[in-house]
């Protein structure tokens, strides 16, 4: 049996040494406290897939990313946090084109997407490009409904009785 040497540098941050020298601590102990408010320890934090990741800074709070959606004849861009779901982008998609989210079909790299699906876990990115499709059944459901409301009977008397 081998037995591995435990080494305790992998879980610390060490200031690389153009950092150490701006700082003045180039002593080279690997010890974070030299850093320039680097903190000794790494935070972790649990993502909604379960992945466990290091923590990132609290600066600006959740990352907003640019989504281009494009439903075929035009195109929107979309504000929205990096973490959001396609269901919460089928909401503000409601608010520009007037679709319900039900009437509504996202697809992205090729794909329809469910509205539980993060975007950040499928992989959207800023500037990145969705398609938007109306559901056709449901279109197909509003056309028949408006065809009945125009036309009722076939025959209309001319004069009443």
């Amino acid at each position: 049996m081998i037995k591995l040497r435990y080494s305790k540098r992998l879980f610390k941050r060490s200031p690389s040494s153009k950092q150490a020298a701006a700082c003045g601590g180039g002593g080279g102990n690997g010890s974070a406290a030299g850093a320039g408010g680097g903190a000794g320890e790494i935070e972790w934090e649990v993502r909604p897939g379960g992945m466990l990741v290091q923590k990132r800074d609290g600066k600006g709070g959740e990352e907003v990313i640019v989504v281009r959606v494009s439903t075929g004849y035009s195109w929107h861009d979309v504000s929205i946090g990096a973490t959001s779901t396609f269901g919460e982008l089928k909401l503000m998609l409601s608010m520009v084109t007037g679709l319900e989210p039900r009437e509504q079909r996202l697809l992205f790299r090729g794909k329809e997407r469910e509205d539980s699906d993060h975007l950040h876990m499928v992989g959207v990115r800023d500037k990145d490009k969705v398609l938007l499709l109306e559901d056709p059944a449901l279109k197909d459901m509003k056309l028949r409904a408006l065809a009945a409301q125009v036309v009722q009977s076939p025959c209309q008397p001319f004069i009443q009785v």
